[in-house]
């Protein structure tokens, strides 16, 4: 097998997703660092290699072969009707663990109620592809203008609405617009070249980069949790202790005692403690976890 064939051309997402991405592909394990002079980051992993490209044009350059995947988000593979495998959905963000939406949105005093009242109007928006399919879904003729960005700001004075995108919808109540509908939701996703994921060298170099990806996101939101406590308490701390499988038991030197591990959501901890705690539980330990791998 020559050097080509033992490389994977990997796309990951340039501007706002790019530090993101770059520090879960570090806790995947894959440390990846961007020189301003250099077009190609370094990562630790000689089978790789990276090209940093924008999320909007990442979908037709794995789907043509010039890389043999990428991340990007569900929004561009279809706005840009690109035929690609995928692989799998990350949920992360640059902001929050939601998923992006692109809404159609107006000004608060507008009297647009529904997309039913923009016969006619002029709409500006990034995504002009899904724009038009949506109208045409809905049944109405409006014209769909491309948008360069400070899409907010020509709601008010140059369209009569706009298809933006939003996490919270913290921006567009800032300024001082309302949300009538959502076309799309968005996450990012793991995709792959047609032709690339058929080669099984390629496919399970993916499909390893992808499980590795899964298990460092699947982590962020668990800790893992250890305490001693005697045996005849467990039945009652094993009630209260919420856990990914059953959780690991083991007997301690010390005869009557057990030591308990688990894997539990970070969030419910601050609750729990105290339960166990009052259970019995002696010597609580929470640690953070790098990958959970189911």
């Amino acid at each position: 097998m020559n050097k080509s064939e033992t490389v994977l051309k990997l796309g990951l997402p340039k501007g706002s997703l790019e530090q993101a991405t770059i520090e879960k592909m570090g806790k995947a394990g894959f440390n990846i660092s961007v020189s301003s002079r250099s077009y190609v980051p370094y990562v630790d992993d000689e089978e790789l290699e990276i090209r940093l490209i924008r999320a909007q044009e990442m979908s037709r350059y794995v789907e043509h072969g010039y890389l043999d995947c990428g991340i990007t988000g569900y929004d561009w593979i279809q706005e840009n009707g690109s035929d690609v495998h995928e692989v799998g959905e990350f949920l992360f963000s640059k902001a929050t663990r939601q998923p992006a939406r692109w809404v159609l949105a107006v000004p608060e005093d507008s009297p647009i109620h529904s997309v039913k009242d923009l016969n006619g109007k002029r709409i500006a928006t990034e995504v002009v592809n899904l724009t038009r399919k949506y109208l045409r879904q809905q049944g109405v003729k409006a014209d769909v203008e491309f948008s360069w960005g400070a899409t907010e700001v020509k709601a008010h004075e140059l369209v009569d609405a706009i298809v933006e995108i939003t996490e919270t919808g913290s921006s567009l109540r800032a300024n001082k617009l309302r949300i009538v509908d959502t076309l799309l939701v968005s996450t990012p996703r793991l995709i792959a070249n047609h032709a690339a994921w058929k080669e099984k060298w390629k496919r399970e170099k993916i499909e390893t980069l992808a499980m590795l990806l899964k298990g460092a996101l699947e982590a962020e939101t668990k800790v893992g949790l250890k305490m001693n406590i005697e045996e005849k308490n467990l039945a009652l701390l094993l009630e209260r202790l919420p856990a990914l499988r059953n959780p690991t038991i083991s007997h301690l030197s010390l005869a009557g005692w057990v030591a308990v591990e688990t894997i539990i959501d970070e969030h419910v901890v601050r609750e729990l403690i105290p339960q166990l705690k009052a259970a019995g539980a002696e010597g609580i330990i929470e640690y953070p976890l790098n990958k959970v791998v189911y």
